[in-house]
């Protein structure tokens, strides 16, 4: 039996780039997918909430643009045509990841359950392939909790939601983090009424704290019954006053409440998708929390196969997975070291305002590199651009380390994410929080402005710390340098 250069199991982002990228090398490269190529990010993830996102936005604007002199008469939302807009875009682009397009660069595309049977020979229905390498990328899937009562009321899922046909009257949203508050804040701007039930202190609880407030601030004034601190403790189904509904018992500070609902969103985290892999048989080991344990090069315990996204459970996010599938590539064709900085790679939360974050946050960076840290933060108060759109909601914030270099950052606001870029960049080379003000210029008015605006008090904070004269040369340097 000839080996394949690269079996991939699993079909999603980490997978694709995985294998689009061997078989540009010229490697004999088969995937195997047991449902359909694209992954979570193209059908139940990035692209449909980005696109129910988009339509709840243009809602709320109508609704909500008083302030800036505009005023709408009437909005109504026709949930049908919503989601025909969500399930337009997941047709628009699945023919990118279509298995057409992976046979045209040929790579062999096989549908079915793949299974290790050796350490390095996986089978699929009945078909054996042996490789030199392997790539397993099969994803998570959302986490159920063992609530009494709970699979009685139907749950929803991010990977279900999409099925619906019409807007529940009532949803109420379990797990506050980034799916949850993103999806509950959509479906409230959509007409739905939405309760937001966490048992953290806080949403979005990976945040730093005055952005979790922030965020749930907005929810609130939105109209969203946030409720955090709060257990769920069992689901009862209709009523003697509510037959066609069902109740969430929770527990918090408050005791004991019932919150009334049409239809439950479980969004409380995700598991790995390891089983039926044989995995033991390819003497693949797993983490405690069940995911493919593997090195800073992506490989597990067994050196022919390597494993990359979710299953890995670190960053779970569909550019972490592509970050994966091309590290991959270099390390099991090639032989390289590559290895993924998981602490320079952003992460963006899409409620409005946006969340955006990368690097180390201010207590993390306390506890690596002690009190010397610095940490300058710019509202968007003082921010120009926000103050013409009205909608000062927001910071940049920036954290260095004892020596000044750039460890972390957050950017709430507008297009957060698209700022964060910048940052990134800087962090790739080490920079210094103040380098961010003192060797570029950033266009007026924009929202990055409050990028620099941060960097700018690090700057002077530098500056202000310097003797009189010395401060007095470098002016006169400065000037001469023009």
């Amino acid at each position: 039996m000839a080996r394949t250069d690269l079996v991939v199991v699993g079909g999603g982002t980490a997978g694709l780039v995985a294998a689009i990228g061997a078989a540009g090398q010229g490697a004999k490269v088969v995937l195997i997918e047991r449902h359909r190529t694209g992954g979570d990010c193209l059908w139940t993830g990035c692209v449909p909430s980005k696109s129910l996102i988009a339509a709840a936005a243009a809602a709320h604007t109508a609704r909500s643009s008083a302030h800036l002199g505009v005023h709408a008469r009437e909005v109504t939302v026709d949930f049908a045509a919503v989601m025909a807009h969500v399930k337009g875009a997941i047709a628009t682009i699945e023919p990118h990841d279509s298995p057409e397009r992976l046979r045209g660069l040929g790579i062999e595309v096989i549908h079915g359950d793949a299974r290790f049977v050796a350490p390095d020979e996986v089978e699929v229905d009945g078909r054996r392939l042996r490789f030199r390498r392997a790539l397993v990328a099969t994803g998570a899937s959302p986490a159920m909790p063992p609530i009494p009562g709970l699979a009685e009321a139907d749950p929803l899922t991010n990977e279900t939601l999409w099925d619906l046909s019409e807007r529940p009257e009532r949803l109420l949203v379990l797990g506050a983090g980034p799916i949850g508050a993103e999806l509950g804040q959509a479906f409230n701007r959509l007409g739905s009424r939405v309760s937001l039930v966490e048992m953290a202190d806080r949403i979005l609880p990976r945040e730093e704290p005055e952005g979790s407030q922030l965020i749930a601030r907005r929810l609130v004034d939105e109209g969203v019954d946030v409720r955090t601190g709060t257990k769920a403790v069992r689901v009862e189904s209709g009523s003697a006053t509510d037959a066609g509904g069902h109740h969430l018992v929770v527990e918090s500070a408050a005791g004991e409440e019932r919150i009334g609902f049409d239809r439950i969103l479980v969004a409380v985290g995700r598991a790995p998708r390891t089983g039926g892999l044989g995995l033991d048989v390819a003497r693949v080991d797993l983490t405690d929390r069940g995911a493919v344990a593997v090195d800073d090069r992506l490989q597990t315990s067994n050196p022919r196969i390597y494993a990359a996204g979710d299953i890995t459970m670190k960053l779970p996010f569909t550019h972490v997975a592509a970050a994966h599938g091309a590290t991959v590539v270099q390390n099991a064709l090639f032989g390289l070291r590559a290895r993924v900085d998981h602490e320079r790679i952003p992460w963006v939360t899409f409620t409005a305002p946006e969340v955006a974050r990368v690097g180390l946050s201010v207590a993390e960076a306390r506890e690596r590199f002690g009190p010397r840290i610095s940490v300058r933060t710019a509202g968007h108060d003082q921010l120009d651009r926000a103050v013409a759109a009205a909608a000062t909601d927001g910071f940049a914030q920036l954290v260095g380390d004892d020596k000044g270099r750039l460890v972390g950052a957050t950017v709430i606001g507008p297009r957060a994410g698209e700022t964060m870029g910048e940052i990134v960049a800087w962090m790739a080379n080490d920079a210094k929080v103040s380098a961010i003000s003192r060797s570029s210029t950033h266009a007026y008015p924009t929202w990055s402005d409050d990028v620099a605006a941060a960097s700018l008090q690090d700057l002077q904070a530098s500056l202000a710390k310097l003797k009189p004269a010395t401060r007095a040369l470098l002016w006169i340097r400065r000037m001469l340098d023009r």
